[in-house]
């Protein structure tokens, strides 16, 4: 049966005891990690979330209390009491934090007993992720799961403790919204007092947070779940938290620098790091030149270089023909990557920017005396001579070029990048490359809908000097938007708003809304500003990603509670379900079988 707390109170958690503690008399509880029975004496490791203290059970000093330990076994749930004394040094154990001292038990409690778990709680658990997530509470026991929850939540309290120290207000939006189709697809609930009426949860609390700005709030800030039906990934969720933001009155430069400094803070005080500000500023054009990509990992080098000038005339007919439909022929220098890569492995790179639309790679390994290549022979001495220059070839290096239409030469060459670095083991996690990518293309045009969409969302700025193309030519209309990239991954990202009526409403138009559309889906935003609106923008962070990046982690579901799967299921709960009939009912709902 188990036994009661009653009368114990505890006075230290496990990993708190030390060398000043010796001597004294401790209440300890918590789980046991490892029992070890050397006859007369049974060590017990006991475990809470600080870590993990050794605890002797000794029938020299109470047979009683000995006796009841050897019924003992892994994760039982222990009360104990008893002195605090320091090890012999031959039993130190450096490992532990509490290495150095142990605590002789007089009173055992047995809490709760436990019964054999279906995977070691262990730290760095090889177990497999669908049973660790269908049994998530044994698996939260684990020391660096138990580290990673409680880093996310220092992180929510640096955010809170340095916006409220700046000005902004933390202010609740609803959870229950109207549905504004524009994006990913919104989670709806039915309303049982609106027959056939839905709410949808928020995908961002986006036309609140403006709305708050137009109630003189002046700077808000909000801790959020949000909510976005779409495909799943190892850094996506549909349910995920975001640092939401918004300030008054202010320009796309008073956010990035107030911005850098929460950064900055952040860094430091959970990783003790230094990051240097401010941070650089890309345009979105020249990080896609550069890089093959609006999230630039910047922790090498790799940079694209566009040969299509040195090319369009070639003999060389798949280059000349990309560029002269209007695509480009761009490279990769690997540097000294001669030794590093062989013919196979050059082999397996063309396949593997396959993956990635493109129809192939060419490429030319540099060496002393001579270009190993199967394409040198189709361009002069001069074009080769430009070619090598362009992409300050040396001996040792290999060329790899992708030719195509833009995006897919973007995307083959963003990834390639990508990919070398990760086979030279260059992606050092303990490295911290922030970028902001700015100047973002506003709209993009939707081929399946035959219109223009917002890239970000359409209550985005367009440039003040890019404002006219909107009659004559919406795709090279630029956008006050801005992401913050941290080693290749979007932490955040945001926007000044349009806060001009007429302008709003030329947006609305240019994504193909009608005014009765438009007023049907945002009449409460634009009933608003008429009502005098300041200019504000804002942004959000994901903090699912920033967290899981400052742990350290490849996926975020290793930093949040109880995460959900590839198919948005909750393997613990069964989550989604069936419901009861009378519920369905009562919402005017009725499922169809397929």
């Amino acid at each position: 049966m188990a036994e009661s707390i009653q009368g114990l109170k505890r006075t230290h958690m496990c990993a708190e005891l030390s060398l000043e503690n010796v001597g004294q008399e401790v209440v300890l509880m918590g789980w046991v990690q490892k029992r070890r029975d050397l006859g007369g004496v049974i060590f017990v490791d006991l475990r809470d979330r600080t870590g993990i203290v050794q605890i002797v059970f000794d029938a020299k000093i109470s047979n009683k209390v000995f006796e009841k330990a050897e019924s003992i076994r892994n994760e039982y749930v222990l009360a104990v009491m008893g002195s605090v004394v320091k090890r012999d040094p031959e039993t130190v154990n450096p490992k532990l934090k509490t290495g150095e001292i142990e605590v002789k038990i007089t009173e055992l409690r047995i809490l709760s007993k436990a019964e054999t778990p279906p995977f070691y709680i262990e730290e760095d658990s090889d177990a497999n992720e669908q049973i660790r997530l269908k049994y998530r509470y044994l698996d939260l026991r684990r020391p660096d799961m138990q580290q990673n929850i409680i880093l996310r939540h220092k992180v929510t309290k640096i955010a809170r403790d340095y916006f409220d120290a700046n000005g902004f207000l933390e202010i609740e939006t609803p959870m229950l919204t109207k549905s504004t189709p524009e994006g990913a697809r919104d989670y709806l609930v039915p309303s049982r007092v609106h027959p056939g009426e839905f709410y949808a949860l928020p995908q961002s609390p986006q036309l609140y947070k403006q709305l708050l700005m137009l109630a003189g709030m002046d700077r808000y800030f909000q801790i959020v779940k949000c909510f976005r039906d779409e495909d799943l990934r190892a850094d996506r969720q549909p349910e995920f938290t975001q640092i939401d933001l918004e300030m008054s009155f202010v320009d796309v430069e008073d956010i990035l620098s107030i911005n850098e400094e929460f950064i900055a803070k952040l860094f430091k005080e959970t990783l003790g790091v230094e990051i240097e500000t401010p941070f650089l500023r890309l345009p979105y054009q020249e990080a896609m030149d550069r890089f093959g990509s609006d999230k630039p990992d910047m922790r090498f080098g790799f940079e694209l270089v566009d040969l299509s000038d040195i090319v369009v005339n070639s003999g060389f007919k798949v280059f000349a023909d990309a560029v002269t439909k209007g695509g480009s022929v761009r490279a990769i220098n690997a540097k000294n990557c001669k030794e590093k890569f062989s013919r196979r492995d050059l082999d397996g790179l063309v396949d593997f920017v396959k993956i990635y639309k493109a129809k192939g790679m060419a490429w030319i390994v540099v060496t002393e005396d001579e270009l190993k290549s199967p394409i040198t022979k189709f361009f002069n001495d001069e074009e080769i001579k430009a070619i090598l220059d362009r992409t300050g070839a040396q001996p040792g290096d290999i060329i790899m070029i992708v030719a195509d239409k833009n995006e897919i030469v973007y995307d083959a060459l963003g990834h390639l990048r990508l990919e070398l670095a990760k086979r030279l083991d260059m992606l050092k996690k303990d490295a911290y490359k922030f970028v902001w990518v700015t100047e973002f293309p506003l709209l993009e045009y939707d081929e399946e809908e035959k219109r223009y969409v917002a890239k970000h969302h359409p209550f985005t700025s367009p440039m003040d000097q890019d404002i006219a193309l909107l009659d004559t030519d919406p795709s090279k209309v630029r956008a006050k938007a801005y992401d913050i990239v941290l080693n290749g991954v979007e932490i955040g990202g945001g926007s000044i708003r349009i806060y001009n009526t007429e302008l709003q409403q030329k947006m609305f138009e240019t994504l193909g809304f009608s005014k009765e559309e438009a007023w049907e889906r945002f009449g409460f935003l634009m009933e608003a500003f008429k009502y005098g609106t300041p200019p504000h923008g804002g942004m959000a962070y994901g903090l699912d990603r920033l967290v899981m990046l400052i742990a350290g982690k490849d996926s975020i579901r290793d930093v949040i509670a109880f995460p959900k799967v590839q198919n948005a299921s909750e393997l613990m709960t069964n989550a989604p379900s069936t419901v009861d009939l009378k519920q369905l009912k009562e919402l005017h709902i009725k499922v169809e079988n397929e």
